[in-house]
């Protein structure tokens, strides 16, 4: 049956990611694979209270349509929230409620791309949005980067000579898939060129408050001066994926238009959903939550990095990353992560190869390892399998 499908199609494929989550679920498995929270710190018993009270309170209400904005205690808690973590001055008129962080992304390139036109990224970026831009028929310019994140000589060179650029799409904030952080002269600096070229910016934060150490940095949002950037936040990674909430802050103008999308993609996010992670945030303190999460998500990476440092063969470079869920592996450039990875897999061990990240491909000597789901005498046994393994491979190749 020759059935005709929209020319977006033409580019879409599903996620490696995802892929590779499904090959995880072998309990075998120690996967260092997936961005997924530690499920054992979510707060299931405060929870179960929550949904009752909601029901009992505000059952009519919480079960009806509401708002395509969101429910408004909950967009006030989040303007509250951003004020103080990202040191921004919103309200809650700036803040639309999202199916996850990810739906924002998926606007965003509804809202600013025709086909053709040009988004800015990091090199490496985040696959998901990667993904999600994609079916929008953009073309991607990969700004490159340094420990420090996003070069901005080389950010200015490329708006200097690139037609239609639309979008720069950035992670400051404990990055994916590297987990580097840009300092705050960086930040000051490509606030500076935005404004001269006055380019929309999508700014993913859904980790920015999982800070394990240094000072916290104010956001992209709190230098913008021009309502040039959207800020994408999450409750994924600080409370619990399964609510699907996340949030997009922006100028009067741009959210406008993600309210039209929204409208015409789902109406609005879940009603109950809402209504009681703000219930959770009247009668619980989130900042404790966090900071729970924080700790154990320290001793995880301090602990993945010390057996690699002893495990790891010489010859490959991984990132210290201050906060965030994920460290990124460099190999020598003769190596294929992709190749490793099905080694990897007969030892029942995975992660992410790195050539996903880059939207124009072309880089397979790198992969991600995450830190947050694994409980500690996993994290060791996986890199000792993991270490085994490159140990091989970079065995055979010095032999060759």
């Amino acid at each position: 049956m020759a059935i005709k499908y929209a020319r977006r199609m033409d580019g879409l494929k599903g996620s490696e990611i995802r892929e590779l989550l499904k090959l995880t679920e072998n309990p075998e498995v120690i996967s260092f694979a997936g961005g997924l929270p530690a499920p054992e710190l979510f707060p299931v018993e405060e929870m179960e209270k929550i949904s009752v009270l909601v029901l009992e309170e505000q059952g009519r209400q919480a079960l009806q349509y509401s708002t395509t904005e969101g429910y408004n205690p909950l967009r006030a808690h989040i303007a509250d929230r951003m004020n103080s973590k990202s040191k921004t001055n919103v309200t809650k008129d700036d803040i639309l409620i999202t199916n996850g962080s990810q739906q924002g992304l998926d606007f965003a390139g509804k809202v600013f791309l025709d086909e053709g036109d040009v988004v800015l990224c990091e090199s490496p970026s985040y696959l998901g949005a990667i993904n999600a831009f994609k079916a929008y028929g953009p073309k991607f310019i990969e700004v490159p980067t340094d420990s420090n994140g996003m070069i901005m000589e080389e950010l200015e060179k490329t708006l200097q000579t690139t037609e239609r650029v639309k979008m720069i799409y950035v992670i400051p904030d404990f990055q994916n898939p590297t987990g580097r952080t840009w300092p705050i002269e960086r930040r000051k600096a490509f606030m500076e060129i935005i404004n001269k070229y006055e380019i929309p910016v999508i700014e993913d934060n859904p980790y920015g408050e999982l800070r394990f150490e240094g000072e916290s940095l104010p956001s992209l949002k709190s230098m913008d001066k021009k309502g040039l950037v959207v800020f994408l936040g999450s409750f994924s990674k600080i409370f619990c994926p399964g609510y699907r909430l996340g949030w997009t802050c922006a100028s009067e103008e741009i959210l406008s238009k993600f309210i039209f999308v929204k409208q015409g993609a789902d109406l609005q996010a879940s009603t109950i959903s809402q209504r009681e992670v703000s219930k959770f945030m009247d009668l619980y303190d989130l900042d404790k939550h966090v900071e729970n999460i924080k700790e154990v998500y320290r001793k995880r990476r301090d602990l993945m990095l010390k057996t690699i440092a002893e495990e790891f063969p010489e010859g490959l470079e991984y990132t210290h990353p201050e906060g965030g869920l994920f460290t990124w592996v460099q190999l020598p450039k003769h190596l294929d992560s992709k190749v490793i990875m099905q080694k990897c897999l007969e030892n029942n061990v995975a992660y992410v190869p790195g050539g996903s990240f880059f939207p124009n491909g072309g880089k397979e000597n790198c992969f991600r390892l995450n830190y947050s789901t694994m409980p500690e005498e996993k994290i060791v046994e996986g890199i000792k399998r993991l270490g085994s393994v490159l140990k091989s491979f970079m065995e055979e190749k010095a032999e060759a």
